[in-house]
């Protein structure tokens, strides 16, 4: 177990493999819905109906075997999105080192940590968003929308309606922000009721929701395209995928201890992939399989994922560029949408050769926009912070300055709370905001050093062995 948790307190390749992969394959997807103005979606009609649906849908491609295969994966991207989710639980207990969870300072750390790359991308991605629309005449988004995406969470709201105008994909900040919410309390109940019956007890809830979604609230899932009474609203609360966050809990749980599906036979991981990922892919194309398809369809994906980049990770460049591509995967996602609809919409049109031509360009190209945003947070970080403080500094009200009515002198005669017969042997000036002066006195019995503001003169009649002469240099205060 110690060796685990040597290697835990590392970020892990495979991990981060799976990052930049699920990153790119939303990317490959809401491209490939663009380009052919959403030509298939799932649909509650079976998996034959389905296939056929693809078919046609795939014909905007080619009409050949290549551009079908080619872009079959694509029109399934959507399921990473629950990936991310799951890769979030684990990743949040994993971080934690198996360390008591200090509840305010988690919600600070990993709220501005999902809040400031967040930002650097919207406050950066405007002003060229605006300029690129008003010189092609294209799409831009109404100034209220770019007010709410610049200053969210300011006005937070579960669906994310407020940012799609910016950018489809932004729908997904506001379920992140409410994990992070509910984290410490599973957190708290991960250690009181153990994993199995945590992970119990939320697969129970999830289901009964997803339930409640699809039959009595009239909704469907996010990849859906269909109409109903109340939309996707019904799937875009944290309950509705909050089994899924709980496993990737409980699977980081037992990485800590050396023991669970990161520790099978590649063969094994691969068969319980497959197996997961076949049924939830099955279980899309029905009412009946929304209410599971999102739990098995992630579990299957991860499995399948770790069990090729545990693979990969083997080789060392591979290693390192997992490692390097991973952390840039945050970013990745939050800008890949401005690359791929002003390319598409502003470059492609409808030309096959050009979007096949492309898209690997708006996948690089959309790593290196990442990459300076990535760069770019920590500088607009501290130029944020500071001006904040500049600006505290300025609107702070100062405390009122007492005008001095005395200045003290080593030998002066003082009362100290209103009590006359104390002598100043020594003055100290030290300088902070303003001057200070700090007096030793005594009353010929014991001494103390005081504040000059704890002090008062002393204007009553000397009186014999009261007071000590200013010259009084044989006095020893010990």
């Amino acid at each position: 177990m110690a060796a685990v948790k040597g290697f835990s307190s590392q970020r892990l390749a495979w991990l981060e493999g799976m990052r930049i992969f699920t990153a790119v394959m939303l990317l490959v997807y809401h491209a490939q819905l663009l380009f052919t103005d959403y030509a298939f979606t799932p649909k509650p009609l079976g998996l034959a109906a389905n296939l056929r649906l693809i078919e046609v849908a795939g014909d905007r491609f080619g009409h050949n075997l290549l551009a079908h295969v080619l872009s079959f994966p694509g029109w399934f991207g959507f399921q990473f999105v629950d990936v991310f989710i799951l890769i979030s639980g684990f990743s949040l207990v994993l971080s934690s080192k198996g360390k008591p969870l200090e509840t305010g300072s988690f919600l600070k750390c990993r709220f501005l940590r999902i809040l400031w790359p967040f930002w650097t991308v919207a406050w950066l991605s405007y002003p060229f968003l605006w300029a690129i629309g008003i010189a092609t005449n294209s799409y831009r988004p109404d100034l209220w929308y770019v007010f709410a995406g610049a200053s969210f969470p300011l006005m937070f709201e579960y669906s994310g309606e407020l940012l799609l105008k910016s950018s489809g994909p932004w729908w997904f900040l506001p379920l992140i922000l409410s994990f992070t919410l509910v984290f410490p309390f599973l957190w708290h109940l991960l250690q009181r009721w153990g994993s199995r019956n945590l992970l119990m007890v939320s697969l129970a809830l999830t289901l009964g929701y997803r339930a409640l979604a699809v039959y009595k609230f009239g909704g469907h899932p996010t990849y859906v395209v269909l109409g109903t009474a109340a939309d996707w609203l019904p799937f875009l609360p944290f309950i509705a995928k909050l089994s899924t966050f709980v496993l990737g809990m409980v699977v980081a749980r037992a990485y800590w201890a050396g023991q669970g599906p990161l520790f099978w036979r590649t063969r094994w991981v691969l068969s319980f992939g497959i197996l997961f990922y076949g049924l939830g892919f099955i279980c899309q194309f029905s009412r009946l399989g929304w209410v599971f398809a999102d739990l098995l369809l992630p579990i299957g994906l991860t499995l399948c994922g770790m069990a090729i980049f545990q693979s990969l990770e083997q080789i060392r460049l591979v290693r390192s560029a997992m490692l390097w591509l991973g952390a840039h995967s945050y970013s990745y996602f939050l800008i890949h949408n401005f690359v791929l609809d002003r390319t598409i919409t502003l470059v492609v049109g409808d030309s096959r050769s050009l979007y096949w031509l492309l898209l690997p360009a708006m996948i690089v190209g959309t790593l290196l926009l990442a990459i300076v945003a990535d760069h770019a947070t920590p500088f607009l970080q501290r130029v944020v912070m500071a001006a904040l403080r500049d600006l505290d500094y300025v609107l702070t009200i100062a405390p009122k300055v007492q005008i001095r009515t005395w200045l003290p002198q080593v030998g002066d005669r003082v009362r100290y709370q209103g009590e006359p017969g104390w002598t100043v042997v020594k003055v100290e000036r030290l300088l902070d905001d303003k001057e200070v002066y700090l007096c030793q006195i005594t009353d010929g019995q014991k001494t103390m050093w005081l504040n000059e503001d704890d002090l008062e003169p002393d204007h009553s009649p000397s009186t014999s062995g009261s007071s000590i002469s200013r010259n009084s240099s044989r006095y020893n205060p010990s």
